[in-house]
């Protein structure tokens, strides 16, 4: 048995480098792997008309579309699987675009919120998704977020750009701005035009915790999710805004036996 010991102040939880080498530690086992160059429709389907994916010998290229704060220009490219219980997912990440705007967001988990139309599978309202605007998602699904590479969307004095996490739907009464969970990482001088980063994302219970590591340095962040129902199953989706541009490679998810 492995035992973890995480810092909590102020309802953030802080992670270190043996906090990651425990759970690295656990029994992982692999369930989803795409390396990037083959062809994406084999693991992926995506919302947004406008959207591209091309495959090639250094990954999967996705880009959304072109036009600066429309709607339809949004895209969210999904797994076909759905995953169960703790995960492990890794990736190789690419900031491709030259933008200071907008984000980019991992979905960790994501069903319906099984109201109305909006059914567990969310493959059975992909329809509704055709035009897929942000509110599509934190109105509709249940899921973990985490924006990474991000900016805000160009009113900023100072653009900085940040790691946050946040707990989807936004509940009845309440603002978008509500789901945000713990901790905003600011500044972080992370996701270089043109370099790659390894992500590491592991979902422990109701702890998330992202290792990025890459142009010599790495970071931690992590988030404490106890506060929320736990969510337990669903599919992984890679968002992005408006104009933005990455490219992901050697996308592994493991389960926790």
């Amino acid at each position: 048995m492995v035992f973890i010991s995480f810092i909590f102040m102020n309802n953030t939880c802080f992670a270190q480098q043996g906090d990651f080498d425990k759970l690295m530690q656990l029994p992982w086992k692999e369930v989803f792997f795409d390396k990037g160059s083959d062809d994406w429709k084999k693991h992926w389907f995506l919302d947004g008309k406008k959207a591209a994916v091309e495959n090639g010998s250094d990954g999967m290229l996705f880009s959304a579309g072109p036009v600066e704060r429309e709607n339809a220009s949004h895209a969210v490219l999904w797994t076909k699987k759905s995953f169960t219980g703790d995960l492990k997912i890794e990736y190789g990440f690419t900031k491709m675009d030259k933008a200071t705007k907008a984000v980019n967001i991992l979905y960790i988990q994501a069903t319906g919120k099984e109201e109305g139309p909006y059914v567990k599978d969310i493959t059975e309202w992909s329809d509704l998704r055709v035009v897929p605007k942000m509110s599509s998602y934190f109105n509709n699904m249940n899921l973990w977020h985490v924006s990474y590479a991000a900016y805000g969307n160009g009113n900023e004095k100072v653009k900085k750009d940040y790691v946050r996490a946040r707990r989807y739907p936004v509940l009845k009464g309440k603002k978008f701005k509500d789901t945000e969970v713990g901790q905003s990482y600011d500044d972080t001088g992370l996701f270089k035009d043109g370099v790659t980063y390894h992500m590491t994302v592991i979902k422990k219970g109701d702890l998330l915790l992202i290792k990025v590591a890459g142009d010599g340095k790495s970071q931690f962040f992590s988030w404490d999710f106890s506060d929320h129902p736990r969510i337990l199953e669903g599919r992984i989706g890679l968002r992005h805004m408006w104009t933005r541009s990455s490219l992901y490679k050697n996308f592994t998810v493991c389960e926790l036996k």
